[in-house]
């Protein structure tokens, strides 16, 4: 502290000053905001509506993800296929229809399962409506799903 001693004029002027540029500063930043006060207003609540706005859009926009589990039978390719002869007596599905089954399995057209046995696309159709009939199906994947149950087609995978 004694060191001290002769500088404590100059210290006290120091700290003297520097409250005073203190004081300045605050007095400088005080006017500035009452000066431009409406123009920070604006500029807080614009920064307010900007988050309120990106938090909305979020909930709005966000996809709710919703987890399904499908359970479905996998029924694997069998090396010792045999048709089911019972079944087919019993459904009266005839050796075409069966074929045109087969084919419709394949994911060939009607149009495609026409040209491939050389007949006429509405005799494809006759058989299709045939078979949903006796296989008590709306659609060919039905269809197909129903046969291959039965024993008519040979299970694959998938």
């Amino acid at each position: 502290m004694l060191k001290l001693k002769p500088y404590k004029e100059l210290i006290s002027y120091a700290i003297a000053m520097a409250l005073l540029l203190f004081l300045l500063r605050w007095l400088e930043f005080r006017f500035l905001v009452f000066r431009h006060q409406y123009e920070i207003y604006i500029g807080i609540i614009a920064l307010f509506f900007l988050l309120f706005g990106i938090w909305l859009s979020n909930k709005i926009i966000k996809p709710k993800v919703e987890t399904v589990v499908v359970e479905k039978e996998i029924r694997v390719a069998a090396d010792n296929f045999v048709l089911n002869e019972a079944e087919l007596q019993q459904r009266n599905i005839s050796k075409r229809e069966l074929e045109v089954l087969a084919l419709m399995a394949q994911g060939l057209s009607n149009q495609e399962i026409a040209e491939k046995l050389f007949v006429s696309l509405n005799t494809i159709k006759t058989h299709s409506a045939k078979l949903f009939e006796k296989l008590e199906v709306k659609r060919r994947t039905q269809a197909i799903e129903t046969a291959k149950k039965l024993q008519l087609l040979p299970p694959t995978l998938g």
